[in-house]
C-alpha cells in the first residue's frame, strides 16, 4: 500500500503522463501564427503527446490546422520543467497575398539607366496550403496551479498555389490543464 501511494505522488497524480497533467487547452501567441492549442498525453508514461494548433496568421486572412506528435523529457530533475521535440503536418486556407512587382533596370543608348518603380500588388484569390512542421520547446507546469506555460520554436515548410517556402515561427503558450 505504501509503495502504491509513493508511486502516485511521483508522477504528480497525472494518471498516466510524466508531465504532471493529461490534457491542456489554451492560447498560443507567435510570430507567424497565433490561436488555440490543445495538447493531450497518451495513456502511458513515456512522455508522448499529441498537440493540435488552430491558428490564424496576422499577414494573411485564413486559418491553419496543425497536428504534431511530441516527445517530452524532464530537464535536469527540475520538477515541472520539460523539454520536448516533435514533428507533424498542417493544412489551411489563405485569402489574398501581398507582394511587390520586380524592379527592372534598362540601359539606354547613351548610357542612361532607366528603371520601373516597385509596385505593391495584392490579389484576392483563395489559396489552399499544406506542409510539414517540426517543433522544439520548453514547458513548465506551475506547481499547485492548473496551468502550463511554454515557449517553442516551430519551423515549417509550406506549399501553396505552386509556391513553396520555409518559415520560422516561435511562440509562447499558456494552457489550462486537467
Amino acid at each position: 500500500m505504501a509503495h502504491a501511494q509513493s508511486k502516485k505522488k511521483s508522477d504528480g497524480g497525472s494518471g498516466g503522463s510524466s508531465s504532471g497533467y493529461n490534457t491542456g487547452i489554451g492560447l498560443r501567441g507567435g510570430g507567424y501564427s497565433s490561436g488555440l492549442t490543445i495538447k493531450h498525453f497518451l495513456g502511458n508514461k513515456n512522455g508522448v503527446a499529441l498537440e493540435a494548433l488552430l491558428t490564424t496568421e496576422y499577414k494573411a486572412r485564413g486559418a491553419r490546422l496543425t497536428l504534431l506528435g511530441e516527445k517530452h523529457k524532464t530537464v535536469a530533475d527540475v520538477k515541472g520543467l520539460q523539454f520536448y521535440y516533435g514533428a507533424g503536418f498542417h493544412a489551411g486556407s489563405y485569402q489574398g497575398r501581398h507582394y511587390f512587382s520586380d524592379t527592372r533596370y534598362y540601359k539606354g543608348r547613351k548610357g542612361e539607366v532607366y528603371f520601373d518603380n516597385r509596385t505593391y500588388m495584392r490579389d484576392e484569390e483563395t489559396y489552399i496550403a499544406f506542409g510539414a512542421d517540426l517543433i522544439l520547446g520548453l514547458e513548465y507546469k506551475i506547481e499547485d496551479l492548473p496551468f502550463v506555460i511554454g515557449v517553442d520554436y516551430k519551423p515549417f515548410f509550406d506549399v501553396f498555389n505552386g509556391y513553396t517556402g520555409f518559415y520560422n515561427d516561435a511562440a509562447v503558450s499558456l494552457r489550462f490543464t486537467f
